[in-house]
């Protein structure tokens, strides 16, 4: 895989510049694998009443794909893993990991880990933050997440979104919720990055984010009526309405457009557990292949 040219004028779309190597900083990374898909989900077919993350994907089990990523990352030293039974399933880990039960949600397991990596860890130091359910991310897709936050040094939040036309010529055929701005359309990404600190904050944010998770009406009370306004009208750009969420929540953040489409090609649906499917067949008979 290539990695983007560097373009000094367009930072804030996460373009690195190439790199002999990574610097010395390394980093952690808290993994949420939990969830298993109830009879009504759309996945149930797949899993059957077993753990998300045991969903085979080309011969393995999603997260497995997962967890070779971060294996093969120059950038992550060591693994909180959130949701999954370590008994499961005779997993792959080449380092440092510790094995966690699910808090309930994905704040509440990104929480709780940002609380134990404390301990140990400087209030600034970064954290990736990967979601289980994402199997055609790459070593080299994360460490291009790890470098590119030292552009971004007055932030304690990188938050990954990925352009329609990226996704769409990365994975043709695959739909995903889209946000419409005025400068661009974009879709969550699911591997992140926060700073230790984060998990510090003494006020309720984190109990309100987590109540408004299915609530659009609290959702827009969080980010402000006049904001939502403004973004489903289309009269901000995707940096204007990161600016006015941040102040909102007074939470230095930034939202990075990623040239990696893997970042936000997560398994909901059925159609998303055929296009990996297709996708990991491919790369392994490639990677025999040579």
């Amino acid at each position: 895989m290539v990695r983007p040219a560097f373009d000094p004028d367009a930072w804030f779309h996460g373009t690195p510049e190439p790199l002999a190597g990574l610097q010395e900083a390394k980093m952690k990374a808290i993994v949420m694998a939990g969830g298993t898909p109830s009879p009504d989900d759309p996945l149930y077919p797949y899993t059957q009443g077993r753990p998300k993350a045991l969903l085979d994907i080309a011969g393995k089990p999603m997260l497995q794909w997962v967890l070779d990523a971060l294996n093969a990352s120059q950038a992550v030293d060591g693994l909180l893993v959130y949701g999954v039974n370590p008994q499961m399933y005779p997993w792959r880990v080449t380092k440092p990991v510790t094995w966690r039960s699910d808090r309930g949600s994905m704040v509440k397991n990104i929480l709780a880990g940002l609380e134990e990596l404390s301990h140990d860890e400087p209030e600034d130091a970064w954290v990736l933050l990967v979601s289980g359910d994402v199997p055609t991310i790459t070593g080299e897709i994360l460490d291009w997440a790890a470098e590119n936050v030292r552009h971004f040094p007055t932030v304690d939040v990188v938050y990954h979104v990925v352009e329609r036309r990226v996704m769409e010529q990365r994975f043709p055929g695959v739909r995903r919720t889209y946000l419409r701005l005025r400068d661009v359309e974009v879709c969550g990404g699911d591997v992140n990055l926060a700073r230790v600190r984060v998990g510090k904050r003494d006020d309720d944010l984190w109990d309100r984010l987590y109540a408004a998770r299915k609530s659009p009406l609290r959702q827009a009370a969080l980010v402000g009526w006049g904001t939502l306004l403004k973004i489903l009208l289309r009269r901000l750009t995707l940096a204007e309405a990161v600016a006015e969420v941040s102040q909102r929540l007074r939470l230095p953040g930034i939202a990075v457009l990623s040239p990696y489409a893997e970042l936000a090609m997560d398994v909901d649906k059925p159609e998303h557990v055929e296009i990996v499917r297709r996708e990991l067949s491919q790369r392994q008979g490639e990677d025999t292949s040579v």
